[in-house]
Order: C-alpha cells, then structure tokens, then sequence
C-alpha cells in the first residue's frame, strides 16, 4: 500500500485512517482501492474485534474526487460501469465486514463520503460536520451509495435529500439516521474510546453475529419461518465457547475472557 490509507493496531481494534487530506480525503480510484483491500485483510483477521474508520486532517471523506468524475463523462457505458465497480466493491466490503465498524466523522461530509458513513455500523460525528448528496448539483445521481444511504436515513428521507443536494448539520444528520451521535469537536476522541471500552465488555464472536443478524431479518414479516430461525439460531449460539464463558462470568460475578 501507499501512504494514501493507514493502518494502525491496538489490540483487537485496527484503525483505517484515510490520509489525503489536501483533498479532504476525497475518493479517487487508488484510494478506493486500498480501502477495499484494508478491509478485506482486516476482514479476514478474527483477531480483529473493532474497526474504527478516520480521515486525517478536517474531513473524514468530502467524497469523490470530480475531476476524476469528469473524466467518466468522456467513458463508453461499459467504461462508465468498469469505473464504477471499484466504489461499490469498497463499500460492499466495509458493509459486510463481520467486525464492529465505527465512522469517526468529522468536517464536510459530501456525496461518496455520506455513503461511506452509512455503510458504518456506528457513526459518531462532531457538531461542526456537514453533510450534503450534492450529486444532482452535479448532473448526477447517488447511485452506487443509494443502498446504504437509503437503509439509514430510510426512504422518505432520501427522496428529499437525494433530490435538493442541500447542505445540513450534524444535528439533522442525528435526526434522519445517518448519525448516531453528536458531539463537540474536541469531545470526538474520549467519546470513542468510551464506545471502545463499552464494545470490549461484549463478546466479539456474538457481535458478528448480532450484525449480521440485524440484516438477516430487516424488513421480513414476523411469520413461522423468522421465529423458528432465530430460536435455531439462539440453539446455535448458546452451545458456542463464548456463551458458556459469559454466563458463567455473570453468574460467578466476574469479567469475562474478552473483557
């Protein structure tokens, strides 16, 4: 890799930092490419409970580089689709990682880069960031971010904001979904770690599955079929080491293992 992404360790949390920041950490194609590959390594690394997702300098992401946009517009269609692949594979990468992922988001958060805040599993923001789908100012639609930006801040929602390109705060961003939490700038970090040591006192095998768990059921009908699968799949989990380790820890008034 280049020094365009940084990886960092502590433990069993990996920290991706995005590291352009003369452009905001704006998404170009060699950019995409090493997020996409750090988080299948990391993906693939069970020793790896958390990943918290950064961007150096004022902005997590300001999304996609548009001279590199503009470029497209002189691509054939199959050009134009090849082009594209490259951010939907990142995206889908970060989406499906079983680990937790945390968006440290901070500054202007535009286009490509909402769509990488979406695709977080939590999303912690300062109350300076701004956020904005500026695509139709553009010419251009949210295409490939449309499903994560859709499943966060829902359908409603994204009808307005996919088709004013307006600008709102953190505040807002709170509001419809796509933030979890607000805080003061220089509050960002404590209250990471904060969310860090909460998630330690879970065990990591049964946050991958309570993740997927989350998607698995989204939007299915409370039918015979859904009930009988997650009572198979508590059947499943309670036979797992880790549930015998934590509710003997809790029984025995003690930390358990991953603790």
């Amino acid at each position: 890799m280049s020094d365009l992404v940084r990886i960092e360790r502590d433990h069993d949390v990996a920290r991706v930092t995005l590291n352009r920041p003369e452009l905001n950490n704006a998404l170009n194609k060699a950019l995409i490419e090493e997020l996409r590959a750090a988080f299948e390594s990391i993906a693939a690394d069970r020793s790896i409970a958390t990943l918290l997702l950064a961007g150096e300098g004022k902005s997590l992401c300001a999304g996609a580089d548009i001279n590199a946009m503009r470029e497209a517009g002189t691509y054939s269609r199959e050009e134009n689709i090849n082009d594209a692949m490259p951010l939907v594979r990142m995206l889908s990468a970060l989406d499906r990682m079983p680990q937790t992922t945390i968006g440290r988001v901070q500054g202007p958060i535009y286009g490509g880069g909402v769509g990488v805040v979406a695709a977080c599993d939590i999303a912690i923001g300062t109350s300076s960031a701004t956020f904005c789908l500026s695509e139709v100012r553009l010419g251009i639609v949210p295409g490939m971010i449309s499903p994560y930006v859709l499943r966060a801040i829902g359908e409603r929602t994204a009808r307005r904001y996919f088709q004013t390109a307006e600008v709102f705060d953190a505040n807002e961003a709170m509001r419809i979904g796509l933030l979890h939490e607000v805080v003061a700038p220089e509050a960002l970090d404590e209250r990471i770690v904060k969310l860090l040591k909460q998630l330690k006192s879970a065990a990591p095998g049964a946050r991958s599955i309570a993740k997927k768990l989350a998607g698995d059921i989204a939007g299915r009908p409370i039918d015979e079929a859904l009930m009988t699968e997650t009572a198979q799949l508590i059947a499943d989990v309670r036979a797992k080491p880790e549930a015998r380790e934590g509710l003997s820890a809790f029984l025995e008034k003690r930390k358990a293992s991953w603790s």
